[in-house]
């Protein structure tokens, strides 16, 4: 669907205004008017939504995803195999030995076994507490990776990184830059996302705008557009800032009433006057459709409803994983993110809704594992694999699993040296795409060479990809990760080119991983 100026929501805008001027005999033109537009979104094409989860910190993806064959593993093994506490996971098939300290290697055991159809004559393993993820990638088919991904201007070698004429991305290994960078393309200051903006090219289809670009994580600049706004959810469902379920404030519809009428009415000329009563009726406006069109979190297709009292999220057994520091279950708040997504995707076609494409945002921090990485990174690990293990049995429960594709993105990755029991900034890493329409069980890009440190002890000439201390460089961009997903999701090559612009550089620009 190409953008238009008179766009059909535009449209409707202004048949709004002309019906206000006319009076009320333009009520029937109004009601056709607002009919038509309805029929337009009940009959637009196939739901879809594209979820970005957003790991904060800088995830050690090289313990997440490792390349097992005899040199790599040596590499790896030298490398991270550190004093004063090594971070250097063991080898495939290495019992847990459960006398040792939490989260250590040795308590967790060895790595898991992954094996891609395109294995580039290698072999590969997921971190020891990603079991579930395992069963996806091996035998469901339903995550793939996307190796040694990062924000790139154009392709880069080794030798163009030292040089000072090649392009290279602003402010690399800032964290707010390379937040900033993944989400909108650009350092901390770019106000654009490429979710927003796809949601801005494709929010016609929906009903109500709106419910185009959600966050379940606070607010995200990757979901910011032009002209769509984000939309904040709760880990329990809308944010309620009006009346309550029975029309009511303080009790009284009169007070609801008169607060609807002040939000409502015509503003004076002060902008932020304007802008603060703009959203705070938008606000009330998205929760008031939101409560009738959002089944309760305690739905049997989402959680599990409490055998007396309300309902408790921490409480339920859906959301919990297995925590690998304490060897009990503990409450997991990403899969609670992802459990009202999936009650807003499940809403998607109520009364008051009526989205067909949709972009969501969720998150979780605690990786910038300078120290302590061991348990740090385990239990981070572990509720990973636990939430996007939920959100799939979720999404297929709902019947929904082919119309939803979530991908994982950080900060950057991090160093493949330790610094004796953690890791340091660096830029290329791996990344998962989960769904019903991902070519999963596979590898989406070329896995990075592992090399040795060579007599300087912190750069790694034996490697093509790796720069000082090992960081990846990337032979990935995020554009052809941001691409791919957007043609999926029914934007033209025009469209993409437009909002990613240094896409035009790269030779490949679908990367293939989706149906």
């Amino acid at each position: 669907m190409s953008p238009t100026n008179a766009s059909r929501r535009q449209f409707l805008r202004h048949a709004g205004a002309l019906a206000s001027l006319l009076g009320p005999t333009a009520a029937p033109l109004a009601l056709n008017l607002a009919a038509i537009g309805a029929a337009s979104a009940q009959a637009a094409p196939d739901y879809k939504a594209v979820v970005c989860l957003f790991l904060f910190g800088g995830n050690d993806a090289l313990n997440m995803v490792l390349p097992t064959d005899s040199a790599s593993w040596t590499n790896y093994s030298a490398v991270r195999n550190q004093a004063p506490d090594s971070i250097a996971l063991l080898a495939p098939g290495t019992l847990p030995n459960t006398g040792a300290s939490a989260g250590s290697p040795a308590r967790l055991g060895g790595v898991l076994p992954i094996v891609p159809a395109n294995a580039q004559g290698r072999t590969y393993a997921l971190h020891p507490v990603m079991g579930s993820l395992q069963q996806l990638f091996n035998a469901d088919k339903r995550l793939a990776i996307v190796p040694n991904i990062g924000p790139l201007v154009m392709p880069t070698t080794k030798a163009q990184y030292g040089q000072s004429s090649h392009p290279k991305p602003a402010n690399l290994f800032s964290h707010n830059d390379q937040q900033n960078t993944w989400q909108a393309l650009a350092p901390e200051g770019a106000t654009r996302g490429w979710g927003g903006r796809m949601g801005d090219l494709l929010a016609s289809m929906n009903a109500r705008p709106v419910f185009t670009s959600i966050s379940a994580a606070g607010n995200a600049v990757w979901l910011a557009g032009d002209q769509v706004q984000q939309y904040q959810v709760s880990g329990s469902g809308a944010i309620r800032m009006g009346s309550d379920s029975n029309g009511r404030i303080y009790g009284s519809a009169d007070v609801a009433a008169a607060m609807q009428r002040i939000v409502s009415g015509t503003r004076g000329t002060q902008i932020f006057e304007r802008d603060l009563a703009a959203v705070h009726k938008r606000a009330i406006d998205a929760e008031v459709a939101l409560r009738t069109a959002l089944k309760p979190a305690s739905d049997a297709l989402f959680g599990t409803a409490p055998g007396s009292g309300n309902y408790n999220p921490n409480n339920d057994p859906k959301l919990q994983y297995d925590n690998p520091l304490t060897g009990g279950k503990s409450f997991n708040s990403l899969a609670q993110q992802l459990q009202v997504v999936a009650r807003m995707i499940d809403a998607s076609n109520a009364a008051g809704v009526q989205a067909r494409r949709q972009v969501f945002f969720v998150s979780m921090g605690g990786f910038d594992t300078h120290d302590n990485q061991n348990r740090n990174h385990a239990d981070l690990m572990a509720k990973l694999a636990h939430a996007l293990a939920y959100f799939d049995s979720t999404l297929g429960a709902m019947g929904a699993r082919g119309n939803v594709t979530t991908f994982t993105a950080s900060d950057f990755g991090r160093t493949f040296t330790s610094n004796g029991d953690g890791t340091d900034h660096g830029w290329g890493a791996h990344h998962f795409v989960l769904g019903g329409a991902v070519r999963g069980g596979d590898l989406y890009g070329a896995f990075p060479t592992l090399g040795a440190k060579n007599a300087n002890n912190n750069n790694f000439d034996s490697s093509p990809d790796q720069l000082g201390n090992g960081v990846l460089l990337p032979t990935t961009s995020v554009e052809q990760l941001g691409a791919t997903l957007g043609r999926w999701f029914g934007l033209s090559d025009g469209q993409l080119l437009d909002i990613f612009p240094n896409l035009a550089n790269f030779s490949q620009r679908n990367l293939g991983f989706m149906t």
